[in-house]
């Protein structure tokens, strides 16, 4: 199977030498552009916040973009890439996923893609006198939004399995249930859709890895759910009432006087389900104090005479 490249760095609109802070802006950019809650056009829009999602899952990590950065150079030269299957050998079976969210060059070099041996692998004798093996367990990614982590969904996905002997390809689609609060690297398993056995062996079976979709807002840890708040000086030293979204919607949320840059102010219960026991993770605002880039000339009179009115000294602060 030829495996098409996939050139990240034009997806997102950046040179290659980008820094770390301009591929984050450039995808928050595209994302809040592209995402299916705010575009008309939601089929293109989730097409398109896909592959902004996985350009970002490659170039926003140092060792992912690393591993792209040596495979892009020569990604044209023959034996560039390894051959599809990850190099498993001549009698591994060629697992290819659909509807994951990735494509088929994510899966290929920077998804899981992985082959679990079966303990013991021998299932006794087969009814026709031989041994039933039963198929190896297969892994892959599965690309999940936060809407579809704090509701649940049900997503088709397909997969199609090459027999290294024959050449044959068999395609199977099945539905995979996303459970409402599931976490990031949580594996979902799906019974009996992995390798097929042999000998009149049982299949393995399918897991798949969650990765939540990268949110311009939002990001997770466990089932708690991280925004940054920015706020300017004066909200932080005299307090404020601010409007702030959450996954339920705006909330009010009181920013106490005296606040500091870097602060979590925690919302309990406002996080993603725990399973089904009916609680919430937390959701946290993180204080960013920005400060004016050009203030005017009135602004920096005033800063100015506050200069000279106040006894604040930060390098005498404990």
């Amino acid at each position: 199977m030829s495996v098409q490249f996939k050139d990240y760095y034009a997806i997102l609109g950046v040179p290659r030498d980008a820094a770390a802070a301009d591929i984050k802006k450039a995808f928050r950019k595209l994302a809040r552009k592209h995402h299916p809650d705010v575009a008309k056009d939601k089929t293109s829009a989730e097409e398109k916040f896909k592959e902004i999602n996985e350009a970002y899952e490659v170039l926003g990590d140092p060792e992912k973009r690393g591993k792209y950065d040596r495979l892009g150079m020569d990604w044209q030269h023959e034996g560039a890439f390894p051959p599809p299957g990850g190099g498993r050998g001549p009698q591994a079976h060629e697992f290819n996923f659909g509807g994951t969210g990735f494509s088929d060059f994510f899966e290929q070099y920077f998804g899981g893609g992985s082959r679990f041996g079966f303990p013991g692998g021998m299932q006794g004798a087969a009814r026709g006198g031989g041994r039933q093996h039963r198929g190896n367990d297969i892994e892959g990614d599965i690309l999940v939004t936060l809407d579809e982590a704090m509701h649940g969904s049900v997503r088709p996905v397909t997969l199609q399995i090459t027999d290294p002997h024959t050449g044959q390809t068999r395609k199977q689609t099945f539905q995979v249930r996303i459970p409402p609060g599931v976490t990031h690297g949580k594996r979902i398993r799906v019974p009996g859709q992995g390798e097929p056995g042999s000998g009149g062996g049982e299949a393995g079976d399918l897991y798949l890895r969650v990765r939540h979709a990268a949110h311009p807002d939002f990001s997770t840890q466990g089932s708690d759910v991280f925004y940054e708040l920015d706020i300017a000086p004066w909200e932080a030293v005299l307090g404020a009432e601010l409007p702030v979204p959450t996954l339920d919607g705006l909330i009010k949320l009181r920013i106490p006087p005296g606040s500091e840059n870097g602060q979590h102010l925690r919302v309990r219960g406002r996080g993603l389900p725990k399973g089904k026991t009916g609680e919430r993770g937390d959701f946290h605002a993180v204080l960013n104090v920005r400060l004016p880039d050009k203030p005017s000339d009135e602004e920096r009179a005033l800063w100015e005479k506050l200069r000279a009115a106040s006894r604040f000294n930060p390098r005498n602060q404990p």
